[in-house]
């Protein structure tokens, strides 16, 4: 008896085995791509809400962070064109830190994404490394499991250092930079000044 496909030339029937072989394998590639990405957004979630409560700690906070946001729509000033979230800190109503996404978009191999978490009263609780692309072993020295260099910004603000200090110290500044790579570090230090004199300007509408 013969198939249907059988009433087809054999060019034809080629083709539509073809297609019908491509539209299973589009569909099966939706589907991974559909898990991966809730896998992917999952885990994105857990690591910014492990780095919120590592930036400010419960004693800083009785809100939920993580829930208490506000869109920044022109973040040009921290390194992104589009809009960003940042994350608000209160205790009994009242400010107390504010967590900003920012992009040092100067690194050796690109953008590096960072969390600067900022006090109300302008003091840096420190800087978090999220992703970037910098050179395994000589830029990667940006992330805290890697180096402690990141958590040198702690404590920081405009004032400590002052303004000329806001660069490495091969520019001139109080930031150490790496052996072999001073163009990271170089970035970091630019992104994390940038977010501070954003937070200076813009302070009084954050927490609206």
């Amino acid at each position: 008896m013969l198939t249907l496909l059988d009433k087809f030339p054999s060019p034809i029937r080629a083709m539509l085995i073809l297609t019908f072989f491509g539209i299973i394998g589009s569909a099966l590639v939706a589907i991974s791509y559909a898990i991966t990405a809730a896998q992917i957004q999952a885990n994105e979630r857990a690591v910014l809400t492990r780095n919120l409560a590592v930036l400010v700690p419960d004693s800083l906070h009785d809100n939920d962070l993580s829930n208490d946001t506000k869109q920044i729509a022109n973040a040009q000033a921290l390194g992104i064109a589009d809009p960003v979230t940042i994350y608000r800190a209160r205790q009994q109503g009242n400010p107390t830190a504010v967590v900003l996404n920012i992009v040092a978009p100067d690194g050796y191999s690109g953008n590096i994404y960072l969390l600067v978490a900022i006090a109300y009263d302008g003091t840096l609780l420190g800087v978090r490394t999220v992703s970037h692309q910098e050179t395994p072993g000589l830029g990667d020295a940006i992330e805290e499991r890697r180096s402690a260099w990141i958590l040198n910004f702690t404590g920081k603000s405009l004032t400590n250092p002052a303004e000329n200090g806001w660069k490495v110290k091969r520019d001139g500044g109080t930031f150490d930079q790496f052996s072999g790579a001073t163009i990271t570090p170089r970035a970091v230090v630019k992104a994390v000044h940038k977010a501070l004199l954003f937070y200076r300007e813009e302070k009084a509408g954050l927490f609206d």
